[in-house]
């Protein structure tokens, strides 16, 4: 039986090592990030991952930094022949990368070359794609640029958020991956090298990446407040008020005489304001900044809002 080295952190990792569990492969290490302090009062928490190799009683390593000595000797003792890496964290080096007989395979949340970097499942939902998936790839040096293993193709609905996205993009990848680890033990495996020359790019999300910019049309910006949840969320202000908008829908038979960023109807279930192209956006969750979310109705009784008001304007 292959001997599994898991690297992954966070939740969307967590399907990936419970199917290998339950499917009967044998992990023998998982690494993670170290524990950190979270939240208000800044208790130090360890990852979704530690919790589930703890609960399964697998041996656990948390390296600073992966490229240490310390790490690649701690790792050599557990003597994996393959190693899986999902959402882990931290760039492997070319050593660790070289340790496993059987190499690492990567659990990546996008059709490579398509995407390929940090952020694929909201750049996906930002751009208003259709269709994304799972690729299983071979880590070599360049990021996200190994020869691929397996793929899996998962279509995207018009209201999916990211959130939802990678919850269903987690239990594909585990199954995917289940598989995969399976057809390289038995020797299965067929590699196909990417065409870098169709290679897309999903770097980090920053705040910035969240300022609705009204002149752009109402689709682009609901895509962008599917693509902006759970986090860091589209924001816009009014009356020196940063907004954060969660919940959106476009008005596909309405033509706005207005300006982009004015409010042309504010009652209801819907706050409706004007965008590019002369489309209208309905906004129907808001949350003011460091408060609670609101529905629009809740939002409208405890701030007053007249038709022809502006949100933020861009220069």
């Amino acid at each position: 039986m292959v001997r599994i080295a898991f690297f992954g952190t966070p939740a969307f990792a967590v399907p990936s090592l419970e199917a290998l569990i339950k499917g009967g492969e044998h992990i023998v290490v998982v690494v993670t990030q170290p524990d950190r302090p979270r939240g208000r009062g800044q208790k130090v928490i360890h990852s979704l991952v530690k919790a589930t190799a703890i609960k399964n009683k697998i041996p656990v390593l948390q390296p600073n930094r992966a490229k240490d000595q310390d790490f690649h000797e701690s790792l050599t003792l557990h003597s994996p022949d393959l190693g899986v890496v999902v959402a882990y964290g931290q760039i492997l080096p070319e050593t660790i990368l070289r340790l496993p007989p059987k190499g690492i395979i990567n659990v990546h949340a996008s059709l490579l070359p398509q995407y390929r970097g940090p952020a694929p499942i909201q750049r996906a939902v930002m751009a208003g794609e259709n269709n994304t998936g799972i690729t299983m790839i071979r880590l070599i040096r360049e990021m996200d640029a190994g020869p691929i293993l397996s793929q899996a193709t998962y279509p995207i609905s018009d209201d999916e958020n990211s959130e939802d996205l990678e919850q269903a993009l987690s239990l594909l990848g585990a199954k995917l991956l289940l598989s995969t680890v399976r057809s390289i033990a038995a020797g299965r495996t067929q590699e196909q090298p990417q065409d870098h020359s169709l290679a897309t790019f999903a770097p980090l999300i920053t705040k910035e990446d969240g300022r609705i910019n009204w002149r752009d049309d109402a689709l682009t910006l609901h895509n962008l407040v599917r693509g902006l949840l759970p986090r860091p969320r589209a924001f816009t202000c009014l009356g020196g008020t940063r907004l954060l908008v969660l919940r959106t829908s476009v008005e596909l038979s309405s033509s706005a005489t207005g300006k982009p960023g004015q409010i042309l109807a504010a009652s209801g279930d819907k706050l409706q304001v004007c965008c590019g192209q002369r489309t209208v956006l309905a906004i129907h969750e808001i949350q003011p900044e460091g408060k609670r979310v609101l529905p629009i109705r809740a939002f409208l009784a405890g701030h007053p809002i007249n038709t022809g008001m502006f949100f933020e304007r861009t220069k």
